[in-house]
């Protein structure tokens, strides 16, 4: 299969037990174990993963930056859900 009718996959890597999967980049391949494998050997070369995530292109449904304020603004009121206001211990690490 051509590279350019395969899928395209979003990478997730996650570095350590603790901390969120965060995107590192997008590649081609024809079905998920191969998006796997892609993904291992191209975006966890120096071992820094413990989980890697593959996701189709396709299922990721996005929000529009012009509708930032429709979205978040009924948040800002409400600061409670936003613990700025804790002091966080050092010895917490990563919440």
């Amino acid at each position: 299969m051509s590279e350019a009718r395969s899928p395209l996959w979003e990478v997730f890597i996650r570095s350590r037990n603790g901390l969120s999967h965060k995107h590192v980049g997008s590649l081609h391949a024809a079905d998920v174990t191969l998006a796997l494998e892609a993904a291992r050997d191209i975006y966890t070369r120096r071992g820094e993963a413990i989980s890697i995530w593959v996701v189709p292109s396709n299922a990721i449904t996005a929000s529009d930056p012009a509708d930032r304020d429709l979205l978040f603004e009924p948040a800002n009121s409400k600061i409670y859900r936003h613990p700025t206001f804790y002091d966080v211990p050092d010895e917490v690490g990563h919440m």
